[in-house]
């Protein structure tokens, strides 16, 4: 039977309201959130789920911390700083945020703290929460910081303004750098004023498949491998045999804690690195185009930019480091490159913390970023 045109009218104009009036999904927009205890002095600390987008732009749900200094916010807002970790493992048990270390593993937090910066500290996509989690996925890397910026900024306790930095370390330099790119377009109403990128990985190829040691070649590949085996749905067979394939599934399950590996997971890696002697991810078309398209490369990266390196990192090739930094300095770029002599890859960020919050400050002050090609 067919409804009179009033009615029609009527019964349309219902179910508008109805959908109109359900509030938008909103990246940023904070799920829940939970007091941390023992947070710095003088500041307080929270455990928060956020709304993100997966590198598809499909809604997903973010876990992540926010750190607030005490006292009053000055006009305008407070600074954020979102400190993007390293490495942590690619399970969901292996976010930070509810891990009595956090505090710990946020190097100069006191010092940004004392600047009067809120602190976002984003677990990543699938740790803390459902994965699977995309390691070293750049687009997907970026969205999970950039919405801890507007998690922060929705907080009601965190009074925080626009302008933001990123500092990364590792994993988190990569992600920082990606972020960087992305800013402008997928936060545009946010102001990035500068970012600091600690012995990131760049070129995918070179750190995934060039690196000396072959324990640290295994890790990395075990990590990446059976992320994007299920990010991208590529088979591990693709290019490994089933053994190394349960293999590389099994040394993924392990986290990464203060103390490095459990035996059993380092023996697991060096049984992996036996095995992959002879395999090179590259020579497959398919797993080198990903390596290609979630390299860093200069295009984007057109904001102040520190970029720091440890001359003893053996996970992260100094020179493939460089070799970025060569790239934007021919693009003309403010970039200023540290070289930390005899730096490790896990002490580089805390060994050049003074260093980056005085230029972190800087930037917050408007003053010129100094270029050091």
């Amino acid at each position: 039977m067919r409804l009179p045109t009033r009615m029609m009218r009527a019964a349309i104009a219902a179910l508008t309201l109805m959908f109109t009036s359900v509030p938008a999904w909103a990246a940023g927009e904070i799920v829940s959130s939970t007091s941390i205890a023992g947070a710095p002095a003088g500041a307080a600390a929270y455990r928060i789920r956020y709304r993100s987008r997966d590198k598809d732009g499909r809604p997903i749900v973010v876990s992540g911390a926010i750190i607030v200094p005490a006292g009053p916010a000055p006009a305008g807002g407070r600074p954020v700083v979102a400190w993007a970790h390293g490495a942590s493992g690619i399970a969901e048990g292996c976010g930070l945020s509810d891990k009595p270390a956090l505090f710990t593993q946020i190097p100069g937090l006191g010092g940004l703290l004392a600047a009067g910066y809120v602190v976002a500290a984003p677990d990543y996509q699938g740790l803390g929460n459902p994965g699977p989690h995309p390691f070293l996925v750049g687009i997907a890397s970026a969205h999970s910081v950039l919405d801890s910026v507007r998690a922060a900024r929705a907080f009601p306790g965190a009074k925080a303004s626009a302008r933001f930095a990123l500092w990364g370390e590792s994993l988190g330099g990569f992600s920082v750098l990606w972020s960087g790119k992305l800013a402008a377009r997928y936060a545009p109403e946010l102001t990035l004023v500068g970012v600091v990128a600690a012995a990131p990985p760049t070129d995918l190829k070179a750190n995934l498949t060039g690196g000396s040691n072959a324990a640290v070649r295994a890790f990395l590949t075990s990590y990446a491998a059976q992320s994007w085996s299920q990010v991208y749905s590529v088979p591990l067979t693709s290019v490994v045999r089933p053994p190394t394939a349960r293999l590389i599934t099994a040394i993924a399950r392990n986290c990464v804690s203060l103390d490095g590996f459990a035996l059993r997971t380092k023996v697991g890696m060096l049984r992996l690195a036996h095995q992959l002697r002879n395999v090179d991810l590259s020579q497959s078309p398919r797993w080198a185009a990903l390596m290609q398209q979630n390299s860093v490369t200069p295009a984007g990266l057109t904001m102040p930019l520190l970029i720091v390196q440890g001359s003893a990192d053996v996970i992260v090739a100094p020179a493939v480091t460089r070799a970025l930094v060569d790239q934007l300095c021919a693009r003309r770029a403010t970039v200023q490159f540290v070289s930390i002599a005899g730096g490790d890859h896990v002490s580089v960020a805390k060994r050049s913390a003074t260093q980056t919050l005085d230029w972190l400050g800087d930037r917050f002050a408007s003053k010129p970023a100094r270029a050091g090609c």
